[in-house]
């Protein structure tokens, strides 16, 4: 049995919320181990009281960066450092970024040029270079739980979806587009393909993933659309999609 695959977490406070990070450990717990746990930011700012309660139930290690100079970002070059101590050091299989900031992109693509996978996580402010450079990139606001999300929502503020129903789904012409091409591309001679082989091709070709629809799992959000036909196999543990328009 393979040793699973080692994750370095970094993670950019300065720029993204406290509130989701049960949420991204948990969904890195599906890919490997995080045993790199790093939390960059000027922990003198009040603004990261936060994450400080956080450090310590997550076994997360801060990692102090002050601001030498006003309107600079020091926390951006000093994970970006820390990222490439790491990657040099040969101990990782994959990174973690939790940020909003686009300047993280090119460390982003340096990464995947070492033959790493690069797993995203940030607002939905995330500019979309470093969105679409990750594989997955999923926003952090469909990671928080709903408990603490009723807690911090504003008395004026109305309650987030927690996943987008079949006509939304069918009017997103781009998901459609590469669930579609996914199908086509790893089905076999009768015109099915294995569910496990299109979620291989969507991660290797973009930065999809089905919590940003509100699914937890790839198969959930393709029966949602109604646009595939589906069919256990193997005594029920694998599933096969096809096309329906192939009926």
């Amino acid at each position: 049995m393979s040793s699973p695959k080692r994750i370095a977490l970094l993670i950019d406070c300065d720029n993204v919320s406290h509130n989701a990070i049960e949420g991204v450990l948990q969904e890195l717990a599906k890919y490997g181990m995080v045993n790199v746990r790093h939390a960059h930011g000027d922990w003198n700012n009040p603004s990261l009281s936060g994450w400080r309660e956080r450090l310590h139930p997550n076994a997360i290690r801060p990692i102090q960066q002050f601001a030498y100079t006003k309107g600079k970002n020091a926390t951006d070059s000093a994970m970006i450092i820390d990222a490439m101590d790491l990657l040099y050091s040969n101990n990782i299989d994959a990174f973690a970024l939790m940020t909003s900031d686009s300047d993280f992109t090119p460390l982003v693509l340096r990464i995947l040029e070492s033959g790493l996978p690069v797993y995203g996580f940030g607002e939905k402010k995330t500019p979309k270079p470093f969105v679409d450079a990750c594989s997955p990139f999923i926003y952090t606001e469909n990671l928080v739980a709903e408990d603490e999300e009723e807690e911090t929502r504003k008395p004026d503020q109305p309650e987030r979806p927690r996943f987008k129903d079949r006509n939304q789904l069918r009017g997103d012409t781009k998901l459609v587009r590469l669930l579609r091409t996914a199908v086509e591309q790893t089905s076999e001679d009768d015109g099915w393909a294995m569910m496990s082989k299109v979620g291989h091709y969507i991660s290797n070709n973009s930065s999809f993933s089905a919590i940003n629809y509100g699914y937890k799992k790839l198969g959930d959000l393709i029966r949602a659309t109604g646009l595939f036909e589906t069919e256990m196999r193997n005594d029920g543990t694998s599933m096969y999609i096809r096309d329906a328009r192939n009926s």
